[in-house]
């Protein structure tokens, strides 16, 4: 079920930028009409400008008009999963389509793990909560 987007994230991987970690990431998202946008990690030498492959890769969906993803896979080191970061995992859930979308979590071709947006994201921060301060600053 999830093999064209753990294709697309291993490929992606192998296009990280990382001269500095030599840690590669390779990401993909699974966007609402079923199209597939992958990304990299891109490190820089002042390292708060560096990008994960996750938001990468939601970005570059973003960027071509898509909002809504329907899943999502990340693969780092082949030999331990990899989990998204926490500025990764607050991106994500901005563009979820919902707190229950998978997210695939990939040694290698063929072993992953399936997690949802709740799992690595428990009492996530949202565009709910931002409505709830307006609500209260009205009263």
């Amino acid at each position: 079920m999830y093999k064209e987007l753990i294709e697309s994230a291993l490929e992606a991987r192998e296009n990280a930028y990382v001269p500095y970690s030599n840690f590669k990431v390779g990401s993909a998202v699974l966007m609402e009409d079923g199209s597939i946008f992958s990304g990299c990690n891109i490190e820089n030498a002042s390292y708060g400008a560096t990008n994960c492959a996750e938001r990468t890769a939601i970005f570059n969906a973003v960027s071509h008009g898509h909002t809504k993803i329907k899943a999502l896979a990340v693969v780092g080191d082949p030999h331990n999963f990899t989990f998204p970061c926490g500025i990764c995992r607050q991106v994500m859930v901005e563009f979820a389509e919902n707190k229950n979308i998978p997210i695939i979590i990939i040694k290698n071709k063929d072993e992953y793990v399936v997690e949802t947006m709740e799992d690595i994201l428990p009492g996530a921060f949202t565009k709910i909560d931002l409505d709830a301060v307006k609500d209260v600053k009205n009263v």
